[in-house]
């Protein structure tokens, strides 16, 4: 099922997710329905928190060479912690709660994490590149933090005009259509 998706400026946002300790047939529906969400919104990773479950899960999907997703690419990570990181990387990043806007951010180049799959078991995963970048971008939302909060002062200004300059636009459009 698709499931609405949270968006800026929505406190829920801002909520610190809770660790997760029960894997049963509530958690595989929610990662499942977050599945169908993110490729219908065709995105690349989705925190449970961007869909107003705040527990510490979250998805990644990246397309393959064919520029395709496939469920067997699929990622799934409970509780995530990074256990090793290095290096520094700039990444124009976009997200699902925050349509439209795209920035560079600075993350981590590598980084190394335990998670738990939708079963409770135990993982490791070495990651970087895109996948370093989008597991710290996801994770980031467990804790409440936007990438939008990473920009600079000035940037974070312009970011707020435009965004609301967006969002008045999208209630225009959505008014002329209930007129029509």
């Amino acid at each position: 099922m698709v499931l609405n998706i949270v968006e800026y400026p929505d406190k829920r946002l801002r909520e610190k997710s809770k660790e997760v300790t029960t894997f049963d047939e509530t958690l595989h529906t929610l990662l499942d329905d977050m599945y169908e969400t993110m490729i219908d919104q065709k995105g690349i990773g989705l925190a449970a928190i961007q869909v107003a479950k705040p527990v510490r899960a979250l998805i990644i999907n990246l397309p393959n060479e064919n520029d395709e997703q496939n469920k067997e690419d699929l990622i799934e990570i409970i509780n995530p912690v990074i256990i090793e990181k290095e290096g520094e990387v700039y990444y124009q990043e976009g997200c699902l709660s925050v349509p439209t806007f795209y920035e560079d951010v600075k993350r981590f180049e590598k980084i190394k994490i335990n998670y738990q799959d939708r079963h409770g078991n135990t993982k490791e995963m070495e990651a970087d590149g895109l996948l370093a970048i989008a597991i710290q971008h996801e994770m980031d939302h467990l804790d409440g933090i936007l990438f939008i909060d990473k920009l600079s002062y000035a940037r974070r200004k312009k970011f707020e005009k435009e965004y609301k300059k967006f969002q008045r636009e999208r209630k225009q459009k959505k008014s002329q259509q209930k007129v029509a």
